[in-house]
């Protein structure tokens, strides 16, 4: 019994202030009470057996971790020792688990959550460095490899103009610099191909990419104006430019002109080849720069010349500018000789250089559009340098203004005549490949209009000269006496003969318009056909606006002095000049409105309305949205206006002819109509009479609304009489039937056929005119009715829920309950009989 307890005392087990809390309540859950303690052996073997799958695990991960050190070991010296470390970390963690067992698995979450990412963080920043690294590398060699070949170029160019090599050498060595340009070339490219990856894959390599950018300028700065020296030597070694005939015909044409181009053969063309190609293959590589600088910031500028070409253009341009000089008082021979070297040498210039723009492999580029653009650039620079600028000073100066403004419009003609010629010489390739929407766009920029695009200034001065010359022209077609006669009674022979083809009179006719409103319509198209070459948006709108805009506004105000309100509110009522007048106003107001809707609609306008380049500050809120708008506003104001002021007149002239049919409406009562000697008019159709005081309003109404039928356009007409019956149909109605009178049967009969008559006056226009009366037609159908519907009807309104509703089933819809029974009151001698029922 106390050999136990010896054995205990001899091995003592450790204070529980050595163990840590994690074991205590590991050992405090084994062994709660002394009867756990035989389990102790069991525990310990599964312990054991627990640590060395643990050890066998972590021997297991520290393999795999081995492994993949190794591989990552030939990258980085930096990634090698991080791996070491991570290693002696866990073999660290081996030690600690293999003394505190449980605490080894947060370990291991903590090495996988937290140490392993950022270990790949360090590895993947580590590859980034070495591929920028790389990339720098490989550009250096480029852009040294370019450098040198630049240097090496100068060099064999300086030995062979030195002549220190004899002839049989000297092409030996014109070919290596030839090799040498090429493979310069070759390495720009090669180097735009590499920048071009970079920029897709690593964009924050922004300073790399400025450095590439900077050294190759330099290098380009260099080699592009060798490249351009040597191209003008082989030029002028071929005899470019020839020597200009420039013999004038009666007719302000020159003689033909030989082409070096087509002569030059042998050696000589394959010179000029490899010229040629070098310079379209450095162009091609400016090119590829530019597009990738102009993407970065947000640009999109399409350019179509080619420098070879401009090459060929200068030199000539300069030799003909002697010629021009010497032609400034004669500019239309200036444009002939500007058109006849163009023409003369676009054969020759495709013949021989497009087959080379498609060995560059040039995509897009055209021989010809080049030609024909670089020409007409060069006439662009001459006349912004020498024939214009002195018309500004003079036109700014106020000397001689009419004399400087018809130089001005003779040169503007001559311009827009050239843009159309030479424009012409490129459709006549392009014409069967590409619609006539996007010809017109690829020709646009070919114009000498395109200096006003560069000099706002000049075209404010374009435009009101334009401005001015249209006004003349139309103070004196509005001095003709039949300017404001419709064109059906006006024979030939009214208008000046107009340049615009396209502008079609189909619907003037139809609109009544006056001759004068035609002819504005026309001299605002022919200004806004003068525009149309202007190769930008925005320089179109401001001439329009300037030129064709404000001469419309300016015939607006003519229209509104031309018809005078006030002399329509006090004309006499037999005067029937003056309301004409207005209807003539009205119907050209009305004809313009048609054609600038017309106009707004084409495709041209609706892009200078809606495109970017425009400045929409005008349209707002007028409610019409399109190009025209202010002035589409402005003339529907004055068609409604003018409208409502001959409403005004119809209605106040046929109150004060109807005043004493108006007075004597108690003549309709039962004791007065007995005793009534009026004199009255037998109705047509009828057995009733029209009374005598409303048959002068009558037929004065008649004869107003068939007068102005015929000069008036038939949609204002319309308006007009539909508005004159609704208020004749409110003034009747209000006069006649709101009157503290009784009718008799007679006096029912009687204002039924005087409302006959009125509604006979509007027959001509329409197959139910009673429909436009409609106080008067409830009024009559309620004034008719005997006495047993009166009853049922009274009977059906006592309900004051299905009052609206039994109104509708007997035909009434315009009239209130309380209107109703008052004329049911005033309708009470009615007839006995339904005889007189209008139900």
């Amino acid at each position: 019994m106390d050999a136990p307890d010896a054995d205990a005392d001899d091995a003592p087990l450790p204070p529980s202030a050595e163990l840590s809390p994690q074991l205590v309540a590991f050992l405090d859950a084994h062994f709660a009470s002394p009867g756990d303690l035989p389990g102790a052996a069991d525990l310990s073997s599964e312990l054991g057996r627990r640590c060395a799958d643990l050890d066998g695990d972590l021997a297991a991960l520290r393999g795999r971790i081995a492994r993949l050190a190794v591989s990552w070991i030939y990258r980085s010296l930096g990634a090698k020792s991080l791996i070491q470390k991570s290693l002696v970390k866990l073999e660290n963690l081996s030690v600690r688990t293999s003394q505190y067992g449980g605490g080894q698995s947060n370990r291991s979450r903590r090495t996988f959550g937290e140490e392993l990412p950022w270990l790949a963080k360090e590895v993947q920043r580590v590859e980034n460095i070495r591929e920028y690294v790389g990339t720098a590398l490989q550009l250096e060699v480029l852009v040294g490899d370019l450098e040198d070949s630049v240097i090496s170029v100068n060099r064999q160019d300086r030995n062979v103009l030195s002549g220190k090599y004899f002839a049989s050498s000297v092409l030996m060595e014109t070919g290596r610099s030839r090799e040498k340009l090429l493979q310069a070339i070759k390495t720009m490219n090669d180097i735009e191909d590499l920048v071009i990856g970079i920029l897709k894959s690593r964009p924050r390599w922004c300073h790399l990419l400025k450095s590439v950018d900077s050294r190759v300028d330099k290098t380009l700065a260099v080699l592009r104006p060798k490249v351009i020296a040597d191209h003008r030597s082989l030029l002028a070694s071929l005899g470019w430019p020839p020597k200009l005939v420039t013999t004038a015909m009666g007719d302000g044409e020159v003689s033909s002109i030989p082409n070096p181009l087509v002569l030059m053969q042998g050696e000589k063309r394959e010179s000029y080849a490899h010229s040629f190609l070098s310079l379209c293959a450095l162009q091609h590589l400016q090119t590829r720069r530019e597009e990738r600088k102009q993407k970065l910031l947000g640009l999109n500028e399409k350019r179509s010349r080619l420098w070879a070409i401009d090459e060929l253009v200068s030199p000539i341009g300069a030799r003909m500018e002697y010629h021009f000089t010497k032609w400034i008082h004669q500019p239309e021979l200036i444009f002939a000789l500007a058109f006849k070297v163009t023409r003369d040498f676009l054969v020759g210039v495709e013949d021989v250089l497009q087959p080379l723009i498609d060995k560059a492999r040039l995509v897009g580029f055209s021989a010809r559009e080049a030609w024909v653009f670089s020409m007409a650039q060069m006439l662009s620079g001459f006349l912004v340098k020498k024939v214009l600028p002195p018309l500004v000073e003079s036109y700014k100066d106020k000397c001689g203004k009419s004399e400087v403004s018809t130089s001005w419009l003779n040169i503007m003609d001559l311009i827009i005549a050239f843009d159309s010629r030479m424009q012409l010489l490129v459709q006549s390739e392009t014409c069967f490949h590409v619609g006539s929407d996007m010809l017109q766009c690829l020709t646009r920029g070919i114009s000498v209009l395109n200096i006003f695009c560069e000099k706002p200034e000049w075209l404010k001065i374009w435009a009101k000269i334009e401005f001015k010359d249209a006004w003349k022209k139309f103070k004196d077609e509005l001095r003709d006496e039949r300017a404001w006669v419709q064109s059906s009674k006006c024979g030939n022979g009214f208008y000046h003969e107009m340049e615009s083809v396209d502008y079609l009179l189909a619907n003037q006719d139809d609109h009544k318009a006056p001759l004068i409103a035609d002819f504005v319509l026309k001299v605002a198209w022919a200004m806004i056909e003068r525009c149309q070459k202007l190769p930008s948006i925005f320089p179109r709108v401001q001439f329009i606006r300037s030129a064709a805009g404000k001469f419309v506004w300016c015939f607006l105000k003519v229209l509104i002095s031309h018809c005078r309100i006030e002399e329509l509110q006090s004309a006499n009522f037999d005067d029937n000049d003056v309301v004409m007048r207005v209807c003539g106003s009205i119907n050209a107001a009305r004809y313009v409105e048609y054609k600038l809707l017309e106009w707004s609609d084409d495709v041209n306008f609706l892009d200078m309305n809606f495109g970017e380049d425009m400045e929409r500050h005008e349209n707002v809120d007028t409610g019409y949205n399109c190009f025209f708008g202010e002035e589409i506003k402005s003339l529907v104001e004055l068609e409604t206006n003018w409208l409502m002021e001959i409403i005004a007149f119809l209605l106040q002239q046929f109150e004060m002819l109807s005043w004493d049919y108006v007075e004597n409406r108690h003549s309709f009562g039962i004791e007065q109509l007995e005793q009534d000697n009026t004199p009255s008019i037998v109705s047509s159709g009828t057995d009733n009479v029209v009374s005598a005081d409303l048959v002068i309003a009558l037929d004065a109404l008649r004869s107003q609304l068939t007068s102005i039928r015929k000069i008036l356009n038939p949609k204002d007409f319309l308006d007009m009489w539909r508005n004159v019956a609704d208020g004749l149909d409110h003034f009747l109605f209000r006069s006649m039937l709101t009157s503290d009178i009784s009718f008799s049967a007679k006096g029912i009969g009687r204002f039924t056929a005087d409302m006959r008559a009125l509604y006979l006056v509007f027959q001509p226009f329409c197959a139910r005119p009673e429909a436009f009366f409609p106080s008067i037609r409830d009024s009559l159908r309620l004034l008719n009715m005997n006495e047993k519907e009166v009853k049922h009807l009274q009977m059906a309104l006592s309900d004051n829920e299905k009052q609206i509703e039994c109104l509708h089933v007997w035909g009434i819809s315009h009239l209130s309950v309380g209107q109703v029974h008052e004329l049911l009151r005033l309708g009470m001698c009615r007839p006995k009989h339904d005889c007189g029922s209008r139900r």
